[in-house]
């Protein structure tokens, strides 16, 4: 690929080296190397995060390569977003068309009529929610992915010298929770037995509401989660009873509530390519009950002093934002019913959550006897690969990528050394396998219908145009052609 996209310039200088004077020639060069390098600092910025913390001390671009690179992604970023916003735009004109269609016509129009524009209005709206999300969320998640791993470039090898430094001062043990011999003699939180109510109380009225997913009806699967999250926690600091269940839900994710209750989602089973994945997606969770954030952010979260609000509050942003991209709409436009609307910025969720349960996540992992790598390898592949849409509430409220991902980094280093660890086990393959019919099923199901807000007007086709498909790079959703949107107008 990169010879192809090479190709074009090469052809275009030899065409004109018979035109050119000598001294502009020298120029030319110049520029066409550094064209060369910009080119493979940006192909590096592909790599994983795994895969650079190695190279890292053996790259060598200059600052103002660097500096270059940056600039291009910021440019990059500005234009796709004003893309996605001016769609978001159209979208909101072709609503607003057909609301005044609808009022025009008023008791004249036919139940056909009236059904077309009510899925028009429902279509175009579901099409506005998911540019605005592009444009808001994903987009800038893409592009802080990419700049955090020019920083991971740029300072990692430094920031590793200092790592060796306090691990060969015997500094590194000073730090926050540094007594890992002590997992699960120690307390992180005290009174967590005093959350057990208030999770069965959320748990209860979240299923009472519908806004939660049915459990998956597959017993070896839900018991191989079980056990590899049981075995988690009894390497944790965790002192309540842990419940798990995995919910049917193509989501990718997994949140705590207070109290020990443990949610995975299907789509986060099926996103994980080995155990030491999934055990690290659960022992971040497991850290959030331990250090009691779910319960903290109950009490932050006074919205109308309505416990409910509280608790789904807390279930949604446990993860970084809110259960899934469907939810994140709810919470943008309003729970239907319900009437309400949040910024989640309003309720004060700290980000050092997040790097707090990170912190203790790789500390649970490693006393469990898994790769410690295995949650660190999960977040690079929701950021780099499915993570920018399906995936877009594990960013919402996180810290910078760099300092998280750096953080996980120099945990690990610390940890004493493992002679094993649990990467991949038989046991998840053959989740895996059971798995497949239920995602075929879901699948079935789902067809013919939108597939991020379930509409108040039954029998509509869906929206014949999309923005985004699941697992599309950002970038080539941006580098693509401008979509024509008129063919998406009304009829």
């Amino acid at each position: 690929m990169k010879d192809v996209l090479r190709r074009p310039t090469a052809i275009s200088m030899i065409a004109a080296l018979t035109l050119l004077p000598a001294s502009q020639l020298q120029a030319e060069s110049q520029s066409a190397a550094v064209a060369q390098t910009t080119t493979a600092l940006h192909e590096t910025l592909h790599k994983s995060y795994t895969e650079l913390f190695e190279s890292a001390p053996a790259l060598h671009f200059d600052p103002e390569e660097i500096q270059r690179e940056r600039t291009d992604l910021k440019s990059g970023e500005n234009a796709c977003r004003r893309t996605f916003r001016g769609h978001a735009d159209f979208y909101k004109k072709q609503v607003e068309s057909a609301r005044k269609r609808l009022k025009q016509g008023g008791n004249n129009l036919s139940l056909s009529e009236r059904h077309n524009l009510h899925c028009t209005i429902q279509n175009f709206d579901l099409l506005k929610s998911e540019a605005e999300v592009l444009a808001g969320q994903a987009i800038p998640n893409a592009y802080d992915n990419l700049n955090a791993k020019l920083d991971l470039i740029q300072q990692w090898p430094q920031q590793y010298q200092a790592a060796q430094s306090e691990i060969s001062s015997g500094a590194y043990a000073t730090r926050r929770w540094g007594d890992v011999k002590d997992i699960g003699f120690r307390e992180i939180a005290p009174g967590q037995q005093d959350d057990i109510r208030r999770g069965q109380q959320a748990v209860e009225e979240m299923r009472r509401t519908g806004l939660l997913p049915p459990a998956v009806e597959n017993k070896e699967i839900q018991s191989y989660v079980n056990s590899v999250a049981q075995r988690v926690a009894q390497h944790s600091d965790l002192k309540v009873p842990l419940h798990v269940t995995v919910l049917d839900s193509r989501e990718i994710n997994g949140f705590a509530l207070p109290g020990g209750y443990l949610f995975i989602e299907r789509g986060l089973l099926e996103a994980a390519d080995d155990e030491s994945e999934l055990a690290g997606v659960i022992a971040h969770e497991i850290a959030h009950d331990t250090a009691r954030h779910s319960a903290k952010m109950m009490k932050r979260a006074t919205i109308a002093s309505i416990f409910y609000q509280a608790a789904q509050v807390a279930a949604m942003v446990l993860t970084g934002g809110v259960a899934g991209i469907g939810m994140y709409y709810a919470l943008q436009y309003g729970f239907y019913g319900l009437g309400l609307v949040l910024d989640l910025k309003l309720l004060g969720v700290s980000r050092d959550y997040e790097l707090e349960a990170d912190q203790l996540g790789v500390q649970y992992a490693w006393n469990s006897g898994y790769d410690t790598s295995g949650f660190n390898r999960f977040f690079d592949k929701m950021a780099t690969r499915v993570g920018y849409v399906n995936g877009v509430s594990w960013f919402r409220t996180h810290p910078p990528f760099y300092q998280r991902m750096v953080q996980a980094q120099r945990e690990i280093m610390f940890l004493p050394k493992q002679t094993e660890q649990v990467v991949q086990t038989s046991a998840f393959l053959n989740m895996k396998k059971e798995l497949v019919p239920i995602t075929v099923a879901a699948e079935k199901e789902e067809a013919g219908k939108p597939s991020l807000l379930m509409g108040r007007e039954q029998g509509c086709e869906p929206p014949k145009k999309i923005e985004y498909k699941p697992g599309q790079p950002i970038e080539q959703l941006c580098s693509s052609a401008p979509v024509t949107l008129e063919a998406a107008q009304l009829p």
